[in-house]
């Protein structure tokens, strides 16, 4: 596919002169990614019960996960960032990682890099894909504003059911890693037409810069084996675009007296979309260099301390077993387990641990 040159803003361009330049420097590539924003039910407990503990819920959990006259339940209707091969988007493309959940698709870059993210509306809701971190002009911002723009420069803000819009973003090295960073950095890329709703939703992505230099082919860090990514939200089912068409589908919609209570089990306190352990176990074997991606979003509440029992990690040369992730922060931390077994991931926020938001991960023994 072939992708016109990005024009540059002529106030722009004697600022960004040196930052383009490196975009085109010799082995630099665009890298392109075709992604689909579709409608799916998505359960946050697919396995049915509590497997932190193995067991059925309780009836504290249940008050998330089950469904009721007035309450939905563990099943929502979302829409997602789906990832295709290729500009048909007639084959959706495979995974990396089964634990990565309700997240949309891995965009990858090396510094020096130009991304295509070519974003086609499956859905009935308009969309658009914000990133962070990296550079974009005005058209490829993802975000409606006042900022005075028009025309070809405010087509990226709002991508409407069935039509297809190709955002470019430029990786300069102030997108990379820093210098107190590993091989690579990771950003959250989202929607942003009405940004808590489309987040709260599940349009929302993992994007990883890797240092010049130090990427493989397919822009993954040379020096990791595996890579996890973990995405620690309240996702507020509240706040979602679908909400009053979930409601209108109860045999009965929840009245005053019901309505503190039907807001706070719409309350999802999950790992990458997952409560009570249903997310896919990571796996990883002793002795590997496994880095591990942490985010969020959200509001006050999303307030988290993610925690591996079991094994530690080094996040900025700091020795570790809890994060600290604030709303809209990301974090790289960097395991070699030397403890094999199922451990617990979970973040220890106590109402964060009672509500849900727990996993779990697993170390194999070396081979």
């Amino acid at each position: 596919m072939t992708f016109m040159t990005r024009r540059v803003p002529v106030f722009l361009a004697a600022g960004l002169g040196f930052a383009l330049m490196g975009l085109t420097a010799a082995g630099a590539a665009t890298r392109t990614f075709y992604v689909a924003a579709e409608e799916v039910e998505w359960d946050y407990a697919p396995e049915g019960r509590e497997l932190m503990m193995g067991m059925d819920f309780d009836d504290d959990q249940t008050v998330f996960v089950a469904p009721g006259p007035s309450r939905i339940g563990s099943t929502y209707h979302k829409v997602r960032y789906i990832e295709y091969t290729d500009d048909t988007f007639n084959e959706v493309k495979p995974r990396e990682d089964a634990s990565l959940g309700i997240l949309g698709p891995v965009v990858r870059a090396e510094v020096g890099d130009t991304i295509a993210f070519v974003l086609r509306n499956m859905s009935t809701v308009p969309v658009t894909a914000h990133p962070h971190g990296v550079f974009y002009d005005k058209d490829s911002e993802g975000a409606p504003t006042n900022d005075g723009t028009s025309d070809a420069d405010s087509k990226d803000d709002m991508i409407m059911p069935g039509e297809t819009y190709t955002y470019h973003w430029g990786v300069p090295e102030r997108a990379g890693p820093g210098p107190n960073d590993g091989s690579s950095v990771v950003w959250l890329y989202h929607s942003h037409v009405h940004s808590i709703q489309d987040t709260n939703s599940g349009l929302v992505g993992p994007m990883v810069i890797t240092r010049k230099g130090m990427a493989n082919p397919d822009a993954t860090p040379k020096d990791v084996d595996r890579e996890f990514f973990s995405f620690f939200s309240v996702l507020n089912e509240n706040e979602s675009l679908f909400l009053d068409d979930m409601i209108a589908k109860l045999d009965a919609a929840p009245d005053e007296d019901d309505a503190d209570d039907f807001e706070e089990s719409n309350l999802m306190h999950s790992i990458n979309g997952y409560v009570y352990g249903n997310m896919p176990m990571p796996q990883m074997r002793v002795g590997e260099k496994v880095r591990w991606y942490v985010m969020t979003l959200g509001t006050e509440v999303d307030l988290h301390t993610p925690h591996w029992h079991g094994n530690t990690v080094l996040m900025n040369g700091h020795r570790k077993d809890v994060v600290e992730l604030l709303p809209a922060t990301t974090l790289v931390a960097d395991m070699v387990p030397d403890a094999a077994g199922i451990w617990m991931y979970h973040c220890h926020v106590n109402d964060h641990i009672a509500a849900g938001m727990t996993g779990r991960y697993e170390v194999l023994a070396a081979q």
